[in-house]
């Protein structure tokens, strides 16, 4: 089976990188595995298209057949064009490929459709994010038209990939009856590193620490997070927020701190790459999204034991069990948010946390590739 695969990641180009390994363990599931990226000329991002040219550092079956290809488009605008003349390039060169596969249903799935017509393969659309969320498309502008162009590409696929049932539930009425969807969450691989960190003892002030862990965007409602601690702070003065991660949103979030008068009980610790001593340390794992595809800070969070308090997105229903290991809130609802904390803070509610059963990564590997095949 010959896959040709058509996404924006940039990281398959940088070498050790986790997207690049992944990269590696995908190449092991094809005959073929061609990738075209959506990047920017101005990158500098050279192609890797020789035989063997994947990564000197590891000589395997898996090197001599993936091949990867930058758009290097003088701008955002030009990602799709430039990435069907890579297309044609490619079959001017003699170059079959039996499935396209898009990274998501938007700009890489419109070039994927495309494509796939010019080489006359199957179309494999993942989708990765809740697209059809009433707060995906509220978030802005090219979220709305990244809908319109789900909903027209959805229909056309011969095969879909999703993260969650949740995703599942939402696509079903707009793909064609019959269309094979494969849920396959994001691997999650959990790997008990040396306990070094001890958050009630890094931060003695506190008697409740709260984490959150996330990238600091809009949609991710870190505010909403904030807001809620605000109230239990009220009750419980010696509770902390601690939150681990970087993005746009930083500088707004630290003022929204200084307003509500949280200097001393909300914490920025920037991107931190490990966090299982923050789930093993924390007293309840806070997730407080718009939407999400899955979630798999909460599934991480979870397998160390650590309760998980989240809006009703991703997997929330299927990994978080509302009053067994968790607590599931409305979307949007502060209010809510702050009473459900309020009731692990106070210990009013106690939970069972166990780690969930997850897939080995050959399991995971196995499915990854009967969804390609669920196309043919």
């Amino acid at each position: 089976m010959k896959i040709l695969s058509i996404g924006s990641d940039r990281k398959v180009f940088e070498k050790g990188s986790a997207v690049r390994s992944r990269l590696l363990d995908y190449g092991r599931l094809a005959e073929e595995l061609h990738v075209i990226v959506f990047a920017k000329k101005s990158l500098k991002l050279q192609d890797e298209i020789s035989r063997a040219s994947i990564d000197t550092a590891r000589r395997d079956s898996a090197e001599s057949n993936i091949f990867l290809y930058s758009t290097n488009s003088l701008g955002k605008f030009f990602h799709i064009p430039h990435a069907i003349l890579c297309a044609l390039k490619l079959k001017r060169s003699g170059v079959l490929v039996d499935v396209v596969t898009t990274q998501d249903p938007f700009e890489a799935g419109l070039a994927g459709y495309v494509i796939a017509r010019i080489l006359k393969a199957r179309l494999h659309i993942q989708i990765h994010t809740d697209v059809m969320s009433p707060s995906f498309a509220h978030e802005s502008i090219l979220n709305r038209a990244r809908v319109l162009f789900a909903k027209f590409l959805i229909p056309h696929a011969n095969a879909i990939r999703v993260v969650s049932k949740r995703i599942k539930n939402s696509i079903e009425k707009i793909a064609r009856v019959g269309t094979p969807i494969s849920v396959l969450p994001i691997l999650v691989e959990i790997k008990n590193l040396q306990h070094t960190i001890d958050l009630k003892n890094k931060y003695p002030q506190f008697d409740k620490i709260i984490l959150v862990a996330s990238r600091l965007s809009s949609e991710k409602n870190i505010e909403g997070a904030i807001d809620a601690v605000e109230a239990v702070v009220k009750k419980y003065p010696k509770t902390g927020l601690i939150i681990v991660g970087s993005g746009s949103e930083e500088v707004k979030l630290k003022k929204r701190v200084t307003q509500l008068g949280l200097e001393k009980n909300v914490i920025f610790e920037g991107w931190k790459d490990d966090l299982s001593d923050y789930y093993k340390t924390a007293d309840v794992f806070v997730l407080p999204s718009y939407y999400e595809g899955y979630g798999m800070v909460v599934v991480e969070a979870l397998s160390f034991g650590c309760p998980v308090v989240m809006t009703d997105v991703g997997c929330a229903g299927d990994m978080v069990k509302d009053r067994q290991n968790g607590l599931i809130v409305p979307v949007g609802d502060t209010e809510a948010l702050a009473h459900a904390l309020d009731h692990v803070v106070s210990g009013k509610l106690k939970f069972d946390v166990k780690p969930p059963k997850l897939p080995t990564k050959e399991e995971y590997l196995t499915e990854y590739k009967k969804s390609w095949m669920t196309a043919l």
